[in-house]
């Protein structure tokens, strides 16, 4: 799969910066540090992101979706950026079963007004008033119900890195509000403002589905 920009997109220099950095890794050396098996035949990872089957070819980085539906992985440029940047220097870690706030997250508090406008409220005005409909979509995800809110979700984005969507529904007194948690693993193997993007890619996904 060719992902085609627009003539001066923002994101076309990052991801071929990424893509030659990608070309001079060591498979074998990805596979054990991601935990994504490589299939040395046809040189591909098998990778899931948000619950979908890709294979990943090496050292092309051409995508297949193995799924049905939408793909934020072909669908979307900071996808496709996220998604190499975890190949080229994301590990496994494990959690303890705790979730954290984004504040609480390494450099949470540098990024917060910008993770709360491009995510907590985007899923609060977008999605508080209209909690079955939220409920729908977030099912189509293939995520699992949490009791921690009016309706609340978790989703997973790689294997065994969860984020909880949880939306308390407004009235005629108070607006809709959200909080987004994160498994307690995310900081071992992302950065603040990657997790602004991991949201919005979860959010982007939700209404296209």
């Amino acid at each position: 799969m060719n992902l085609v920009y627009d003539k001066d997109n923002k994101e076309r220099v990052p991801f071929e910066h990424y893509l030659e950095e990608y070309k001079t890794k060591d498979p074998l050396e990805i596979s054990a540090r991601t935990g994504f098996s490589y299939f040395q035949e046809e040189k591909s990872f098998q990778v899931f992101f948000f619950g979908k089957e890709y294979r990943i070819s090496f050292p092309d980085y051409e995508i297949r979706f193995l799924g049905e539906g939408y793909s934020p992985l072909l669908s979307l440029p900071s996808a496709r950026i996220l998604v190499i940047r975890f190949l080229i220097e994301g590990c496994q870690a494990a959690s303890t079963g705790k979730f954290l706030t984004y504040r609480e997250i390494p450099w949470g508090e540098v990024y917060f007004r910008q993770f709360q406008g491009r995510c907590m409220m985007r899923l609060a005005y977008g999605y508080g008033n209209r909690l079955e409909e939220f409920s729908e979509r977030m099912g189509k995800m293939g995520a699992c119900p949490v009791h921690a809110s009016d309706k609340g979700y978790q989703f997973e984005v790689f294997p065994g890195f969860y984020v909880q969507f949880l939306l308390w529904e407004g009235d005629e007194e108070f607006p809709p509000s959200s909080q987004i948690l994160f498994s307690d693993n995310f900081p071992a193997a992302f950065h603040a403002e990657d997790l602004v993007v991991v949201c919005d890619i979860g959010i982007t996904t939700l209404k296209a589905i």
